[in-house]
């Protein structure tokens, strides 16, 4: 009877997982693995990536835009030290990737052999699951453990495993365990539930503040919201979890939200928490009766005290408090929360239309609204970007990814990377800063190697702008946050790409309509306002003097004096 080797009984198992591609990069550690993934390219692919970082940031961006196991490969030492960011990324944003990596041979650890790294203690904090694999007759076991514990926990496993060991051939005797993993309806209490319904009975002013649990109960949370009366505020995860315009949504929270939400924050009687455990807690209400609904009992009450607590799945419970809470009739908190929130449209309609040079990042943004399409997937890079995308990109059904929890720069190029891979038939944008862009850059090529026909939209200012923003803020004088940047289109077509560089307003719409038409991976290289600060919905005293304070020193030191368009 054939034998097959660890290797090869590995990367069978991740088959009837049902992964059909890894991100790594191939190397000595992990050769014995590499060599059986050849032999089963038909099912299941390996994208080789530029850096370690990307290809984690890729696997992490994969699971938050399927729901499925993103996996990522590398080999022993420096190789596994580049996965981190990209899986505490994914550990951070609760998805479920599986990190495999080389190690030196069984008999050579703890031999400070070359490239040795305690790689088990080094993966301890990231990881659900953290194993290395002792024997052949262990691997499929252990695997199998690893990939349900991601799923189950959603969170990272990481297996390492000792050269030697994926040529060993798998004896009769294995351990043999099921490759499945099982779900479960989770509702809440019905005391918890009856408590929650007493709270929304007496509400007069409540409001829904909802995250990354609520995306897929669309239609259940605009009726909850209609049936009480409550306008819905949304997290940067939860973007997209219902369309922007839509009559119940007052748009995000902090400094990539909106006024109507800051103010409906302020005035509310009754916030209702789901699915986020929302960390800036000076923006929620200061006094208001407080539901917290989320599948993970130990996120209720972690960062904001809570009067009810509701352990279960975002849809059931919404489900049941519709059928048991009476309807609010009384409309007036939420038609007036509504009215604030067209009149900040209208003027964020005003900074979209500004055609001043150099271009104002927000038109950036309403250009893009104008070539994607509704089932667009948009992989968004961190900094003064996040809140041009998060408060100007109106969300219809379109997929909105980014490192929310973590906020890494470099997560936009690699996201766009694995939305194609998940999506090859719809549209997907990277958009980024060009701090965020260089960190990454290199895996453009990744992009033009797999024929993945991604869109990468940099705004260039040569500046971290956002950091900039934060240090004038405090009063100080920026330092630091200059960039010296290249010419990112001509970087595209060196790279086999299409590269187009936007300098006026005109040439904006343009350059995106003959983007979307290639087949091939562009980067539009646009030069944006650096003088236009992401400005907070609502600009605190403190802000306000430390912004006066940052004046007097740069009038007083280097002789200037710049105002930003408050």
């Amino acid at each position: 009877m054939f034998k097959k080797t660890a290797g090869e009984k590995l990367i069978d198992l991740l088959i009837e997982w049902g992964v059909d591609h890894i991100y790594g990069m191939p190397g000595d550690s992990i050769n014995s693995i590499i060599e059986p993934l050849r032999k089963k390219q038909d099912k299941i692919k390996f994208i080789q990536v530029r850096h370690e970082e990307a290809g984690a940031l890729a696997a992490a961006s994969y699971a938050k835009l399927t729901g499925k196991l993103g996996v990522c490969m590398a080999i022993a030492g420096p190789g596994a030290i580049h996965l981190l960011n990209g899986l505490y990324d994914a550990k951070l944003d609760k998805v479920p990737v599986l990190a495999i990596t080389g190690q030196i041979e069984s008999d050579l650890i703890g031999t400070d052999f070359f490239q040795e790294v305690n790689l088990e203690r080094m993966f301890d904090d990231v990881a659900v699951y953290n194993q290395r694999i002792m024997s052949a007759e262990q691997l499929p076991a252990v695997v199998n453990q690893a990939i349900r514990t991601a799923y189950t926990k959603k969170g990272v496993a990481v297996l390492t495993v000792p050269d030697d060991i994926p040529r060993f051939e798998v004896e009769a005797e294995a351990r043999i365990t099921s490759s499945l993993v099982v779900k479960q309806e989770i509702l809440p209490s019905t005391e918890d539930l009856q408590q929650a319904k007493e709270v929304l009975e007496n509400a007069e002013s409540p409001v829904i503040l909802a995250g990354r649990g609520v995306h897929g109960v669309r239609e259940t949370l605009l009726a909850f919201a209609e049936h009480i009366a409550a306008p819905i505020v949304l997290t940067l995860p939860g973007k997209g979890a219902i369309p922007d315009e839509h009559p119940y949504c007052l748009g995000g929270l902090g400094l990539i939200g909106t006024k109507a939400a800051y103010e409906a924050m302020q005035e509310t009687d009754t916030l209702i928490m789901i699915g986020t455990s929302y960390p800036f807690t000076g923006f929620l209400p200061k006094k208001a009766k407080t539901i917290h609904i989320d599948i993970d009992p130990a996120q209720i009450g972690k960062r904001y005290p809570v009067d009810v607590g509701l352990a279960g799945e975002a849809g059931k419970t919404l489900e049941w408090l519709s059928q048991h809470v009476s309807r609010n009739d009384n409309r007036t908190f939420l038609e007036r929360s509504q009215e604030r929130m067209q009149k900040w449209w209208d003027r964020l309609n005003r900074q979209e239309d500004d055609e001043s040079v150099p271009i104002k990042p927000q038109r950036v943004i309403h250009a893009l609204q104008q070539v994607a399409h509704d089932d667009a997937v948009l992989s968004v890079d961190v900094g003064n970007v996040t809140v041009w995308a998060a408060r100007h990109f109106r969300m219809t059904n379109q997929q909105f990814i980014i490192s929310s929890w973590l906020a890494t720069l470099g997560c936009g190029l690699p996201g766009a990377i694995a939305g194609k891979i998940a999506y090859p038939k719809k549209q997907v944008f990277a958009i980024c800063g060009d701090g965020g862009f260089a960190m990454t850059m290199a895996d453009f090529v990744t992009a033009v190697k797999y024929d993945l026909p991604i869109i990468v939209i940099v705004l260039n200012n040569h500046k971290i702008a956002m950091i900039k923003f934060e240090q004038e803020v405090m009063g100080n004088i920026e330092f630091g946050t200059d960039l010296c940047n290249p010419n990112f289109a001509d970087y595209a077509n060196i790279c086999g790409g299409v590269g187009y560089r936007v300098e006026k307003p005109e040439e904006l719409l343009p350059a995106l309509q003959k983007a979307v038409q290639q087949n091939k991976p562009c980067i539009i290289d646009v030069i944006v306002d650096v003088q236009e600060a992401p400005m907070p919905a609502k600009i605190t005293f403190a802000q306000a003097a430390g912004y006066s304070k940052h004046m007097f020193k740069e009038l007083f030191e280097e002789g200037k004096l710049d105002l930003p368009p408050l």
